[in-house]
Formats: structure tokens, sequence, C-alpha cells
């Protein structure tokens, strides 16, 4: 991604937003987000008097109706990534210069893929704003092959020399040490498993677990406790206790309340 994009936030969830703009940061620290809306009256507003940024990202429901009220009013000449916590608007979302859908809580993976798709469709930023990308059969079929993606929901672990299966609601946390990955029962039972934590992120329902660090990815149903930690990071309480403190750095944050708040 070339830098100093310019995208605007339209999302009417402070929280959501926040997210957002962690994930963005996380993808490419020169980013920016030039303006935060979360109203049709204020996107119609800005987009009638400003001229269309690098992307926009725009959710579906937003405080005064649906984000589709505002094309009727003004033309949004730039790519579009569309987050919503519906399925149900997908059709409608690409009837517009979408590039995207996603589903929200929204996973990096998911943004990262859709960042990609959009460097891949553009190759440079013009002083006018190029053309919306044209969006074929073949992306959109590949949106709804996402949306429908199964989540894994089992796995395959050992203790010594005995395999079995775990659930994913099973399942309390995934711990990275050194070459080998734990998987950590909420009934306290370790094993261990063929996966890196890379491999499980992308596997995993996002909305019931969450990457904390480099070494700890937890269910929800993990997370007993939450503390202010120094230089504006947190520190996660987890049960079972792991033998480390787990701690979140302060670029991670606003992805993790957002994630605790979908």
């Amino acid at each position: 991604m070339n830098a100093g994009m310019d995208v605007v936030l339209i999302e009417d969830e402070p929280t959501a937003a926040d997210g957002l703009v962690a994930l963005l940061q996380r993808y490419d620290p020169a980013i920016r987000v030039v303006e935060r809306l979360d109203s049709v009256e204020e996107a119609v507003h800005w987009f009638t008097h400003h001229p269309p940024p690098r992307l926009v990202l725009l959710d579906v429901q937003l405080a005064d109706g649906l984000c589709f009220d505002i094309f009727p009013q003004v033309s949004i000449r730039c790519p579009i990534i569309f987050t919503t916590a519906y399925d149900q608007y997908a059709i409608q979302a690409f009837q517009v210069s979408s590039i995207d859908y996603l589903l929200k809580p929204i996973a990096y993976a998911d943004l990262h893929r859709a960042l990609e798709k959009l460097r891949l469709l553009t190759t440079a930023y013009a002083p006018e704003p190029a053309p919306p990308p044209e969006v074929n059969l073949r992306q959109l079929t590949e949106v709804f092959q996402q949306l429908q993606k199964p989540y894994k929901t089992r796995f395959l672990a050992r203790n010594n020399d005995r395999l079995q299966f775990k659930l994913a609601e099973e399942i309390a946390y995934f711990c990275a040490d050194g070459k080998f990955v734990h998987l950590v029962g909420l009934d306290q039972r370790r094993f261990l498993v063929d996966y890196t934590l890379e491999q499980l992120e992308t596997l995993l329902d996002p909305r019931q677990f969450f990457r904390l660090n480099r070494k700890y990815l937890v269910s929800l149903a993990a997370v007993k406790d939450i503390r202010t930690y120094t230089g504006s990071r947190l520190r996660v309480l987890l049960l079972p206790v792991p033998y480390t403190e787990v701690i979140i750095s302060r670029e991670r944050v606003a992805e993790f309340k957002a994630w605790l708040d979908h």
C-alpha cells in the first residue's frame, strides 16, 4: 500500500471505530484517517464539500439510518469497504463501489485481505480520483464464499501418547512456547496442537477468539479480568491462570476493546 493513503471512516459506534483505526494502523502506520463520521447526514454533507478520499470504510447501519440512503444524495467516487454485523446487505453493497463486505467484529485477517485486494486492483494514487474498480462476478462469488466459510469447531490435540478431539467451546486459550503451541482447556488440561498461532487466527471464529499478543490467542470465556498496566497497556487475567503475565500492547488495546464490546 502506498504511503499516506487517506481514509474516511463512517461508523456510529465509537469503540468499533477505534478498533478499525487500530487495524488500519496495524496494516500500514502511514494510513491517515482524515475524517470520522457517524450518520447519513454527516456523510452527505462531508462528501458534498470534500474531494473523495482513497478509501471509505462504511458501516451499514448508522445513527440515522442505513448507509444506502447516502448514495441517492451524493456521489462517492472511490472504493468502499462495507462493515456490518449482518450479511443480508451484501447484494445491495455490491451495487455501489464496493470492494469487500466484512462482518463484525472485524478480524485483522479479513481487513488485511480487503486492503490487499485494493492494492492489487489499483497500482498508484492519482491526483484526481480514479474511477472505482469494477467488481466482477468472480469477486462477488469469492465474497459470498468467505461469508459462508465455516470456522473450525474442533481440533486434534495430543497429551503425551494420547490423541483426542477438543471442541472450540471447550478451549480457554492457545499459548505459543518456543516451537510448540499448547491448547489449554477450560478444564485446565493442556495439550499440544500442530498449528501456529497465525494459522489458528484464521481458522477460529473472530467473535469468540482474539490474538492478544505474540504468545496468546484467547477465547472470550477465558477472559476473567482486565487491568490497566504501564505505558497505556492492559494486563489480562485469564482462567485457567497461565504461567506468565498476559500483556496487551498499547497498539492493540483499541482492537481488543472493540472485540470485547461486539
